[in-house]
């Protein structure tokens, strides 16, 4: 086997020496394992300070190694001493023990071997506990100012032949330490991989695995001739904590000469890092008033350090507190869990709500010197609790009230609490202790102003009581704190002043129930029904008037209340409801305002015999042979019993043929039968008397007449003739529809007739002018303007007679009518004249055609002659007659006429054209 020899180069192989020291220093028995249970103080690990390298002088006052000591929760009760060697001092004591060069810049190798002695001291027992070892550094040719030389690793041993062969699996190689975050510089040897066949032969060397070949490449290089690992970069723990590489070894040609071997790159941690809290501000809460000792809230920060070193080790503090009231100090942090308490009494919402305090985390175990810190803000918050009583602002209230009022706010009652407003400890609860016990008075609170609203929930009478003095407490909605009572403040008094008020009247009793039989008669007393005023202190006059009477039988006295009848009182009256009748009356007083009230009689009515019975039903069949020919009747009585049935049932003696013809039979107390004593009855419609007696004292007998319909029955017994229908007869309502419904067709079908005839006569009528068209009269008249006299007209007088010789083509439609004409009316007979009658009989047609206008009732108010409207006398248009006068329109142009349309191209012809 070839040996494997270790050289240290460079700061890395600090941390060995640390371990080897740790090692004598457990062996001496003076510092026991880190993971001991805390029951007596000793000093526990031993650790070099990694940044020191034997490249340069250890500075003054800069720490080389520390020892940590385990006080057990007896911080600042131990004092440490070291007596050997002189040129090293403790330098801080904060739970770790510091030892710095004291005087000078010393080399490491001055300490090489040096005993270290170093006692903890308890400042209030004696007890006392000490720890010895030697310093033991690097071998002093490793030291600086000599070549330093590389690890070497050497391919483990294999057999004379040349197969290869797996390593040994206890052939482990120690791992290799690299400090991240090395500056320097690169590349940077770590190891020296060789092979016993370097001797006879060249070889080349290689390396593969992450950071070599594979990434993260080109972090980790190696020799291939001599074999020399160096690292190429620095290294990040907190990216990547170690490498796995294989170490290769080859000739020449590429055959493998060694078997690999596994070399393992451990990243050693620096403290590269601060502490990061993950919330930057913290709220917690805590009530008021807590004892020392409560937990409040719990800070974490996080390091990416490796926490198994002291780079990863937090240790906690508060920094500040914002306010420093009543105290700096009345919160304190676990160091180790962040863990904030209280450690001082005294907190109040009233008067510091909240607290900041500052929370600073370091690692490096909270070393102050050496280690990185980062702060965080927690918020705490005050929380209320219901250590203030409410206490009213006066201790009596004043309110007035009127008599008879309820939901009326009588007084507003306030109060101040300095808990925090809107909560239960602020919320105030009012409740009566005094003066109310009946119950008259609530307070409940207003839930804005937490003030207590005095409030009537039960009607006041002034006459009883005109002053209340009540007494109030006032508490929250939770119980006080343990510790606070209420003070005198906490209760108040509620004086309270009644008013009097005009009071209505009220009848008693109401209803008042009166007993007698009906039957009385005007003009009698049946009771005085009087109301009582409750205003004793008022002297007022009350007056009675009747509301409500259905059957208007009573009256009352307006001022003595007295009722009497106007009427007889009946007790089968529809108003009356199981033998009650009931009135109501008002009583009004004279007060200002006025004041009414009401008042019920109820007549309870007795009955006496004063209804005699009738039969029922009053109609009835049979047929006119017997089987079955009996009717069951009874009789109805509007009294009640005893004056009631049994009823006696009897016949009348006449006429004769009743009892000749029928018979009846009484089958109980209410109820008989009547039937046909012959064996044939003809067919008709019998009125039989029946006279019936009630059981009443002094008994009342009546006759009522039973009408019996005798008809032909089928099988079934059911009339059959036709005399059926008209027993059931019809009613009068029945007849006077059926008679208006006749008036009513009659008078359509004449309205009918008239209109017929009407139309036909206007069908036959002969108009007075032919169509527009062919007369030219028609033309001008069309227009309302009247010609001049016949002497300044050239046309035939013929024209004027009755057109009957016109042919029926040229004869004016029917409905075709000028504004002027004549109403259409039956056409009267106008005498008739030729065809071609002599000029002058235009005389005799015109009277003729007068006298039958005037005998005709049908012509309207005005004669024939008067075809045209009159347009008055003295008008300013000028005659017509003036038309054809050279002298008024020679020297007018007419030609406009032509855009009046056709009805005026005429006149444009006749005036607006040449002189041909």
């Amino acid at each position: 086997m070839i040996p494997m020899c270790l050289h240290a180069a460079g700061r890395g192989l600090l941390l060995l020496f640390a371990v080897l020291a740790g090692l004598q220093i457990a062996a001496a028995g003076t510092v026991t394992d880190p993971q001991h249970k805390c029951q007596d103080p000793h000093f526990s690990d031993f650790e070099y300070n990694e940044e020191l390298t034997n490249e340069r002088d250890v500075k003054m006052g800069e720490w080389v190694f520390k020892v940590t000591f385990q006080d057990c929760e007896q911080a600042g009760l131990f004092v440490f001493n070291r007596t050997s060697p002189a040129t090293i001092e403790i330098i801080e004591t904060a739970g770790m023990v510091l030892f710095g060069i004291a005087a000078s810049d010393l080399k490491l190798s001055a300490l090489q071997g040096s005993p270290l002695v170093v006692t903890a001291t308890h400042v209030h027992e004696e007890k006392q506990f000490k720890m010895q070892t030697t310093l033991t550094f690097p071998d002093v040719a490793d030291l600086p100012g000599t070549p330093p030389t590389l690890r070497e690793i050497a391919f483990p041993p294999r057999q004379t032949n040349s197969k290869l062969q797996r390593m040994k699996r206890d052939w482990v190689i120690p791992p290799i330490n690299v400090p991240e975050n090395s500056r320097g510089p690169f590349p940077q040897e770590l190891v020296r991989i060789r092979s016993d066949h370097d001797k006879n032969r060249s070889l080349r060397y290689s390396v593969t695995g992450p950071g070599a070949d594979q990434p993260p490449t080109g972090i980790f290089i190696i020799n291939p001739i001599d074999g020399e690992l160096s690292v190429n970069k620095p290294l990040d723990r907190e990216h990547i904590n170690n490498f796995h590489l294989r170490a290769h070894a080859v000739d020449l040609n590429g055959n493998q000469v060694e078997n690999p071997i596994d070399i393992v790159i451990n990243v050693i941690d620096m403290n590269d890092n601060r502490p990061e809290f993950i919330h930057q501000i913290w709220n917690g809460t805590v009530p008021e008033g807590s004892k020392p000792g409560t937990f409040v809230m719990t800070v974490t920060s996080v390091d990416k350090d490796d926490p198994k070193t002291a780079n990863g080790m937090l240790r906690y503090k508060i920094l500040s507190q914002n306010p420093e009231s009543p105290t700096s100090n009345m919160f304190t942090i676990n160091n180790k869990t962040g863990g904030i308490i209280t450690v001082a009494a005294g907190l109040d919402r009233e008067k510091v709500p909240t607290y900041t305090l500052i929370i600073q985390a370091t690692d490096m175990e909270g070393n102050p010197m050496y280690g990185l810190s980062n702060t965080a803000t927690a918020m705490i918050k005050v929380t209320d609790v219901n250590d203030n009583p409410p206490e009213f602002t006066v201790d009596t209230f004043f309110g007035e009230v009127p008599e008879n009022r309820v939901n009326v706010i009588v007084a507003n009652l306030t109060v101040t609490d300095k808990d925090q407003p809107n909560t239960q400890a602020w919320n105030t609860v009012y409740k009566i202790t005094g003066g109310d016990p009946t119950g008259r008075f609530s307070v409940p609170t207003d839930p804005t102003s937490n003030e207590g609203l005095v409030t009537v929930v039960k009607p006041i009478d002034y006459e009883s009581f005109r002053t209340y003095v009540l007494t109030v407490a006032a508490v929250n909605e939770v119980p006080l704190a343990r510790g606070i009572h209420s003070p005198r403040q906490s209760t108040a008094t509620v004086s309270i002043r009644v008013l009097d008020m005009n009071e209505s009247p009220y009848f008693d009793p109401n209803p008042k129930l009166v007993k007698l039989e009906e039957g009385v008669p005007p003009e009698s007393t049946l009771t005085t029904f009087t109301a009582q005023d409750p205003d004793r202190f008022m002297q007022q006059n009350i007056r009675y008037a009747k509301l409500t009477d259905p059957a208007n039988w009573l009256k009352i006295d307006p001022n003595t209340g007295r009722i009497t009848t106007i009427a007889v009182l009946d007790r089968e009256s529809p108003f009356v409801k199981n033998n009650l009748y009931n009135a109501t009356f008002m009583a009004s007083d004279n007060g200002i305002p006025t004041a009414t009230g009401t008042g019920t009689l109820q007549i309870f009515l007795l009955d006496i015999n004063d209804n005699a019975p009738r039969v029922s039903p009053q109609e009835a069949e049979v047929c006119e042979k017997p089987e079955p020919n009996a009717i069951n009747i009874t009789a109805l009585d509007g009294d009640m019993n005893p004056n009631a049935g049994p009823f006696a049932f009897e016949l009348a003696h006449k006429p004769l043929d009743v009892r000749r013809n029928w018979t009846i039979t009484r089958l109980s107390g209410d109820y008989a039968q009547v039937s046909m004593k012959i064996g044939f009855l003809e067919s008709g419609i019998y009125e039989i008397p029946i006279i019936i007696t009630d059981s009443g004292n002094l008994p009342m007998s009546n006759t009522s007449y039973l009408r019996i319909k005798v008809c032909q029955c089928d099988i079934n017994g059911y009339c059959t003739d036709a005399q059926h229908i008209m027993a059931a007869g019809l009613g009068t309502g029945a007849i006077i529809a059926i008679l208006l419904c006749i008036i009513i067709l009659l008078i359509l079908v004449l309205l009918f007739v008239v209109w017929m005839k009407r139309r036909d006569k206007e069908c036959h009528a002969k108009l007075l002018l032919i169509d527009p068209e062919d007369d030219v009269r028609d033309n001008i008249l069309k227009y309302d303007e009247e010609g001049g006299g016949e002497e300044d007209q050239d046309y035939d007088l013929s024209q004027l007679q009755q057109p009957d010789t016109i042919e029926p083509d040229a004869i004016k439609p029917v409905g075709i009518r000028r504004m002027d004409e004549r109403p259409l009316h039956p056409e009267p007979q106008y005498p008739m004249r030729s065809a071609a009658p002599h000029p002058g009989d235009i005389g005799d047609f015109i009277n003729e055609g007068l006298k039958a206008a005037d005998n005709d009732p049908t012509a309207p108010p005005y004669d024939s002659l008067l075809v045209f409207d009159y347009e008055g006398s003295g008008s300013t248009a000028g005659s017509l007659s003036s038309l054809n006068s050279s002298s008024s329109g020679g020297d007018q142009d007419y030609d406009y006429l032509n855009d009046w349309g056709p009805r005026f191209r005429k006149l444009a012809d006749m005036y607006g054209g040449s002189d041909d």
